[in-house]
């Protein structure tokens, strides 16, 4: 499979000199599977550029997963050109948690006086499915959800093809379990094995005795977690709205060192970055 990042920041968009190397949009990752299938993760503020490239190719027929509601992975979804054409179809999965049904999560974006276009204008054939808890196939890949450590909870995801394995675990605070989360250990079950990890890395240890609770993690815990996993490569995800790329460089720097004695391949995800899985 491809794995393709759109946007990798966390929280707000951010621009700026010292943002051009890992980018400044919010979370949205795209998937490309042996079959050609389409596959969309969040809905952050890389979800508009991925639109326009998907009409360019005229590719109208997508999965889209949502991890969770949180501002910074569905503010792109009004954005995505794709909704706004009759002959799009979309099955959108996530897991309502905090919310009572899938369509609410992206339907309160656009209710007044949020957004200029109503929801109900949307033309586009969108189909919701709970995935919650089972693993479940799209073709030839197989998906497996799990439960993140967030506030007002939500869901990573286990993406398998061809024996290859892609975790994705944004937004999970691995020393602090909050309600709906699981802990460490249940985590690195999950992860075990992968080929690509993507993991939340927001902070650095100083950091952090300001922002437990706040979900997200130091990225020396994904390291440590990738580490316990046996995961083949580690990409540091939901980078802070403040760090600055030579500082990102400074984080992948550290990890390399502590994980010199080990195989992991440690980087940090950029905005374009495409990885073959």
């Amino acid at each position: 499979m491809l794995v393709r990042c759109w946007g990798a920041r966390g929280s707000i968009p951010v621009s700026g000199r010292e943002y051009l190397r890992y980018g400044g949009d919010t979370p949205c990752i795209e998937i490309r599977t042996r079959d050609d299938r389409i596959v969309i993760i969040d809905a952050g503020s890389g979800i508009r550029r991925l639109g326009n490239r998907l009409i360019a190719e005229k590719r109208f027929d997508y999965s889209m997963f949502f991890t969770h509601s949180h501002w910074d992975h569905i503010m792109g979804f009004p954005f995505f050109k794709p909704i706004y054409l009759s002959g799009t179809r979309i099955s959108l999965f996530g897991c309502p948690s905090a919310q009572s049904s899938v369509r609410e999560i992206i339907s309160r974006i656009m209710a007044p006086p949020n957004f200029p276009v109503n929801f109900e204008d949307i033309t586009a054939d969108i189909r919701y499915h709970d995935a919650c808890q089972e693993t479940f196939q799209l073709g030839g890949l197989t998906i497996t959800p799990i439960p993140i450590s967030h506030p007002n909870q939500g869901m990573g995801y286990r993406f398998e093809e061809d024996g290859k394995s892609f975790v994705f675990l944004t937004d999970n605070e691995l020393t602090y379990r909050h309600p709906g989360g699981l802990v460490y250990e249940d985590y690195a079950a999950f992860a075990k094995g992968a080929d690509l990890l993507v993991h939340d890395a927001e902070y650095r240890p100083p950091e952090y005795h300001l922002t437990r609770t706040w979900g997200h993690s130091v990225y020396t815990d994904a390291l440590r977690l990738a580490l316990d996993a046996g995961a083949g490569r580690l990409g540091l995800f939901h980078h802070n709205q403040e760090r600055t790329d030579d500082a990102v460089d400074e984080m992948v720097a550290d990890c390399r060192r502590i994980a010199a004695e080990s195989p992991l391949e440690c980087f940090a995800l950029g905005q374009d970055m495409e990885i073959i899985v």
